[in-house]
Formats: C-alpha cells, sequence, structure tokens
C-alpha cells in the first residue's frame, strides 16, 4: 500500500493538518494523482543541508520537469468524464513551470518536508496533530468554532433589522391611528379606536422588550467571538509567528526546519482571522447604525458596542502590523557595493482589499540606536545612517501562490555611517539592520494602517578579512538572541553546552555533517584552555570574550577563528572525507598519539591543526631504529596547499600512510576523491604530474626498520610554521 493511500485512512483532523502542510502552491490533487509516481522518486532521497549545493540545484531542475511531464500525461490519460481532475492537474503543470522555473530546489525540498510528515502522521496517528505542539488542534478549532459564530451572528444581525422594520411599521401605524382617532367625532368609536389604540401600544413595547433582548444577546455573542479570537490570534501571532521568526535566527547559523508550509500554514491561518475581524466588525457598525434609529431602548442599559467597535480595530491593527514579515533575510554580513537581496510579505494579503493598491515598500538601513528608538515609539523612523541603491518595490500578488510580497533582488549598500566606538569595540561588532516600511488603506479605505518590520541584524564590512569575526558576531546573537529584547541586546555570558550546539549547528549546515560527542568535548577544552570532566556541566558558562576576543594561549588568534578557520578549510576542501567520517579533527595532539600507539605502521588520522589557522596535519605510526613506534606529524595542510593539490591526492601520493584509524585501508577511505590522470594536451610532449612526498627533518628523521638514517642533513621546516612537525612536504614533477 503506498504512502498516500495510507495517509487517507487517517482520521480527517489529521488531514486537515496534511492539506495546510502542502499549502496552496501544491494542489493537494496533485498529491493525489500521482502518489506513486512522487513516492517513488523523493520517499527515499536524503534530506539535504546545503540546497545551494549545484547537484542538488540540478537535480530539482530534473524533478521538475519530469512532473510537469507526468502531471500533463496524467491529465490526457484521465478518463473524459474527469473534466475537472483535467483541468487541475493541467493548470497545475502551467503554475509549476511560471512558478518554480527559476527555483526548482524551493518545490523540490517542499515536497520532500511533506513526504517525512505523512511518514510522522502514519507513526504517530493520534498525535499527529499536535506532533510541533499540542496546541495546533486548538487554533484549528477555534477558528472553525469563530467561523459557525460570525455566520451565527450575522444570521441574528439580519433578523434583527428585520425586526427593526417591522417595529417602524408599527410605531408608523400607531402614529396614523392616533391621528385618525383624534377626527372621530363619535365618543363610543373614539373609546373604541383608543382601547384599540392601548393595544397596539403594549404589543409596541412588548417587541421593544424582545428587540432589546435580542440586541443585547447579539452584543453578548459579539463580545464572546471577539474573546476567543483575540485568544486564538495571541497563539498564532505570538506563539506561531514568534517562533517562525525566532527560527530565522537560527536557520541564520544553519539550523534546518524552516519549512515554506509552516508558514503558509500561519498565513491561512492570520488569512482566516482576518475575515472574522473584518466580518465582526461590519456586523457591530451595522447593530449601531440600527440602534440609532430607534431611542426606545432603557437608558439605564450599558452600550458596549462602541467599546466592541474599538477591542475588534485595535485587534485588526494587531493583526495586521504583526503579519508584515521579512520572508527571505538579507545577509546578515552585509558588504559594501555588493548586490544583495530579500523578500517582504503581507500574510493577510489575500483579504480586506490590500492587494488591490500594490502598497510600496521602501527599505533603508538603521543603527542599533535607532532601531531602539523604532521599536520603544512603535514608529518607523524617517532616518537611516547609510545609502541603499534600489531600495523601493510594490507588494503584489501571485496568483498561484496566494502570496502578497515584493523580492529586492539588486539591493546595494554604497556607503553607511558608522558610531563611535567604545573601548575595544571593532567595525565586526557593530550591528546595524534593514528597516522595511509601507502603508495602506485597508477595506473600502477607511483605515489607513503604516507598518514597519526590523530584520535580523547584519553588520556592514568592506573587505573579506574582516568576515570572521563579523560571523562571531551574529553566531553569537542567533543563537542567544530573545524575541522580545531591546535591540540588539544579547547577554554576555551563556552555557557552553547551549553555544556547542549553536557551534554544532553551524558546523554541519557548513560543512555537511555534525561533529561528535568527543569533537564537542575538545572544543570545550580548547575554549576554556583546560582539561575538563566529561560530560561538562549545564552550569559551565563561556563570555563573549572568551569565545572571539581572548587570544588562546600561546597564539595570536581566538577559539572563533580557529574554529572558523577549520570550518571554513572542511567546507571548501574537505567535504567528502569529512562526511565520511575519515577525518577526526577536533582531537588532542596528545590523545591523538595514544590511539596511533596502538596501531601498526603505517596507520594514520587527520586533527586540525592547533597552531595554524585553517590548517590539517597527518599523524602517523612509524618504527624507529630500535623497532618501537614512533608517532610523526606532517607540517599542516592550509588552503593555499590544497588549490595545489587535494587531500585524497596528497595521502595517495604518501607511500608510508598505509591504514586510515584504526585499520581502513587508504584506498577504501580516499580512492573515490583522488583525482584521475589526465591526458596529455599535446601529444608530442612528455606528461608530467604534481606529487606529494615526506621530507625528513633534522630533529625527526624518518626512519625505516633495518634501514640506515641517511637523511639527516636535509633541510629542516620552514620556521615561518610554528607547529613542530617531523617532516614537511614539498613538490616535484615526474
Amino acid at each position: 500500500m503506498s504512502l498516500w493511500a495510507r495517509v487517507n485512512q487517517l482520521p480527517q483532523p489529521v488531514l486537515e493538518q496534511i492539506r495546510y502542510i502542502y499549502g496552496n502552491s501544491f494542489p493537494i490533487e496533485v498529491r493525489h494523482y500521482l502518489a506513486e509516481w512522487i513516492e517513488e522518486r523523493l520517499l527515499n532521497v536524503p534530506v539535504y543541508q546545503h540546497e545551494q549545493d549545484s547537484a542538488y540545484e540540478q537535480e530539482a531542475a530534473t524533478f521538475l520537469n519530469q512532473l510537469i511531464n507526468e502531471l500533463e500525461r496524467t491529465a490526457i490519460n484521465l478518463p473524459e468524464d474527469n473534466v475537472t481532475g483535467r483541468i487541475r492537474l493541467n493548470e497545475s503543470a502551467r503554475n509549476f513551470r511560471q512558478l518554480f522555473s527559476h527555483n526548482p530546489v524551493q518545490l523540490y525540498s517542499h515536497l520532500i518536508n511533506c513526504l517525512q510528515r505523512e511518514r510522522q502522521c502514519i507513526a504517530y496517528p493520534e498525535e499527529c496533530v499536535n506532533v510541533q505542539d499540542p496546541e495546533i488542534a486548538e487554533v484549528i478549532n477555534g477558528l472553525q468554532q469563530l467561523q459557525m459564530l460570525v455566520r451565527a451572528n450575522e444570521n441574528d444581525n439580519r433578523n434583527l433589522v428585520k425586526d427593526y422594520e417591522h417595529l417602524l411599521l408599527e410605531i408608523h401605524e400607531i402614529t396614523k391611528n392616533k391621528a385618525q382617532m383624534e377626527a372621530i367625532d363619535n365618543a363610543q368609536l373614539r373609546e373604541h379606536a383608543r382601547a384599540a389604540l392601548v393595544q397596539q401600544e403594549r404589543n409596541v413595547n412588548e417587541t421593544v422588550t424582545l428587540i432589546t433582548g435580542k440586541r443585547l444577546n447579539l452584543v453578548d455573542n459579539f463580545r464572546k467571538t471577539i474573546q476567543l479570537t483575540s485568544q486564538v490570534q495571541e497563539k498564532v501571532l505570538h506563539k506561531y509567528l514568534t517562533q517562525w521568526k525566532i527560527n530565522q535566527g537560527f536557520a541564520g547559523n544553519g539550523a534546518s526546519g524552516m519549512s515554506a508550509s509552516n508558514l503558509d500554514t500561519i498565513q491561512a491561518w492570520c488569512e482566516n482571522l482576518a475575515e472574522i475581524i473584518w466580518n465582526t466588525k461590519d456586523q457591530i457598525r451595522l447593530a449601531m447604525k440600527n440602534k440609532s434609529k430607534l431611542n426606545i431602548e432603557e437608558p439605564n442599559l450599558p452600550d458596549f458596542l462602541p467599546q466592541s467597535l474599538v477591542e475588534v480595530t485595535n485587534l485588526l491593527k494587531a493583526l495586521i502590523t504583526t503579519t508584515f514579515i521579512i520572508e527571505k533575510q538579507p545577509p546578515q554580513v552585509m558588504k559594501t557595493n555588493t548586490r544583495f537581496a530579500a523578500t517582504v510579505r503581507l500574510l493577510i494579503g489575500n483579504t480586506l482589499n490590500i492587494r488591490m493598491s500594490n502598497p510600496l515598500v521602501r527599505v533603508s538601513i538603521i543603527s542599533e540606536a535607532q532601531a531602539q528608538a523604532t521599536q520603544q515609539s512603535n514608529k518607523a523612523s524617517e532616518q537611516s545612517c547609510g545609502e541603499i541603491m534600489n531600495n523601493t518595490g510594490n507588494l503584489e500578488y501571485n496568483e498561484t501562490t496566494k502570496q502578497l510580497s515584493v523580492s529586492f533582488r539588486n539591493m546595494q549598500l554604497k556607503k553607511i555611517k558608522r558610531a563611535e566606538k567604545k573601548g575595544t569595540e571593532s567595525v565586526m561588532d557593530e550591528k546595524f539592520a534593514l528597516l522595511f516600511q509601507s502603508s495602506f488603506a485597508v477595506g473600502h479605505g477607511d483605515l489607513v494602517f503604516s507598518v514597519w518590520t526590523i530584520s535580523l541584524p547584519v553588520v556592514v564590512i568592506v573587505h573579506g578579512n574582516q568576515e570572521p569575526q563579523s560571523w562571531a558576531t551574529i553566531t553569537w546573537d542567533n543563537a542567544f538572541a530573545d524575541i522580545n529584547r531591546v535591540p540588539f541586546h544579547v547577554p554576555d555570558k551563556v552555557s557552553w553546552n547551549l553555544l556547542a550546539e549553536a557551534l554544532n549547528t553551524k558546523f554541519r549546515a557548513s560543512t555537511g555533517r555534525s561533529m561528535t560527542p568527543e569533537n564537542m568535548h575538545f572544543l570545550c577544552e580548547k575554549a576554556f584552555r583546560a582539561n575538563l570532566q566529561y560530560p561538562v556541566s549545564n552550569d559551565l558558562t563561556i563570555t563573549w570574550s572568551q569565545f572571539c576576543k581572548e587570544p588562546l594561549p600561546d597564539r595570536t588568534f581566538t577559539f572563533w577563528e580557529w574554529f572558523y578557520a577549520a570550518m571554513k578549510v572542511t567546507r571548501e576542501h574537505l567535504r567528502g572525507p569529512w562526511n565520511d567520517g575519515s577525518i577526526v579533527g577536533f582531537i588532542h595532539k596528545s590523545k591523538a598519539e595514544d590511539y596511533l600507539l596502538k596501531c601498526s605502521r603505517g596507520t594514520f588520522l587527520l586533527r586540525f591543526s592547533d597552531s595554524e589557522l585553517g590548517g590539517i596535519t597527518i599523524a602517523w605510526v612509524n618504527e624507529s631504529n630500535d623497532g618501537q613506534p614512533q608517532i610523526l606529524h606532517i607540517q599542516p595542510f592550509t588552503a593555499k596547499d590544497f588549490a595545489t593539490r587535494s587531500l585524497s591526492d596528497r595521502i595517495r601520493d604518501f607511500e608510508d600512510l598505509f591504514y586510515l584509524y584504526p585499520n581502513k585501508p587508504k584506498n577504501e577511505a580516499f580512492d573515490r576523491y583522488t583525482t584521475p590522470p589526465g591526458q596529455p594536451r599535446n601529444r608530442n610532449y612528455i606528461p608530467s604530474e604534481v606529487r606529494a612526498v615526506l621530507m625528513p627533518s633534522n630533529n625527526n628523521p624518518i626512519s625505516y626498520p633495518n634501514t640506515p638514517n641517511s637523511y639527516g642533513h636535509l633541510q629542516s621546516p620552514d620556521a615561518s610554521r610554528d607547529t613542530p612537525t617531523s617532516g614537511y612536504e614539498t613538490l616535484f614533477w615526474t
């Protein structure tokens, strides 16, 4: 049985949640008609952490083309009487081609995440709606209850209007009868008319009492609707939308989980709330208008309608201003005179006629002080501290995605005005933000709202060598910023375990694989410059200064600079072997030696250099002249070395290396990454190649069993590279 067939056997609330997950951009009919085809291609696809990889992008593009072809083929093969299905599939094929041709990864990743969610629902059918949070079902039920309340209020209001009209007719009839009675000369007939008039007035008074009761009941229902709307809106905006915004910061550190379907679900909730609030507002206005026509109720009865109108208007204001969000954040380390992009979106854009006016959005860059002033006054500042080109655009509605948004694709920061530095502060510590602001009318233009939103903090640099420290500032902020903070305050001291989790997330996102618990403990000891018991206590804290300001002992660089360099060289040159687990990386030199002393000659492991930024060294087992094992360390390789020859090629060149620790033949570990021999460009020449060899030094001659040491005269290692080594690598042509 297919996954989709099992999903359709789930309870209705679970199916409803799955429909929310797929969102507006992927019709559920496509999932139904192409169930087996989709599952065959995507069920076993791994979840990529780096969607910018060219291989991943190619897979996504291929899938999109195949999906469109399959939709068109399926539509043709549907039975002739299934006209609706044919139209829907062909329409979806056109929409996918138009919407995702320039970004197939978006659709590809979305579907992979949706299938994972379906599997989750199959495994936990009773808890599927509550997998992320038990209150999701409450939101859905609350919205359904509100929609029924609004319909009931609308019906009661309509009936009350009819009652008012009938009452007005009766009052008019009484007035007419009074005039006629005064004109009657016959006393008996006049008395009879007076009695009939008294009965009419009694009936009118009873009608007024009845109408008053209905109106008070309607007002009470308005208040109940507003109260429940406030509760649901509080949950949607200050729990789920707030968590989505927090996750943007975590995503800035490489965390996954920023699914587009999550935001589509929140948008669906917000649109429902907007319609509920606007309908309630209209009904309250209508009730107030009808009440003003007749001033016949008891004067001591409290009138809650004006207060209800204020409350529902405040709910609308909170909903509109909060749902103006930054869907795609600008780069958090921003280089001047470099193009960058960002996207803002209004989650209620499909309601209240906002999409008809295409509101203008303007972008400016503001300082930390200006961000604080904006938050405090709840009013967008007209000031800026820099100049951004291409900084205006109009919100436009996309019929396919049902989204009102604007993408700024070609913004460029031309210049920046910096604040005065205090103490040891540097430009890499200074935080700015992009301010997006707009204004528009809602409904029939009777209400105008000014909206604004501030991006995650950005650090502005002018040179690439400022990146490492800038990323320290951003990494700390993304990991430890409180959502309700004063911009852009962060704690000066945090739990090491929380920082370790952030570092691991960032390293995994950058390189493709997490660090091991042993790796993390090594980082802890390195950061604290001490040997610590494993596991470390949750009470252990690290300061900002220890993290990225204070140099490591006997070094000219900080803990963060060392970690960042290791991450960078792994991402750019060691990604494959790291993902295979062939690189230990984060390990003390002494511990590496302890491991290797128990191994046979030629066993080696790879670790990051303690002394050279972005360096990786090979520790290996040799035998001394007396036959005892001897651990040697090859001079660290850096990105500059790998630009000449890859790590795998170098390991293949070293004939004295046999086994990757503990006992894996090196060809099994590295052959897939070695460079195949190339063909000569010109057959008239003898081909040449670059190879790496080990050159022994005076201090650490390479000794081979039963072989005289005759290499002591060779050149010593380069003194400018401060890692003690037993040899260094040189290159020659053969």
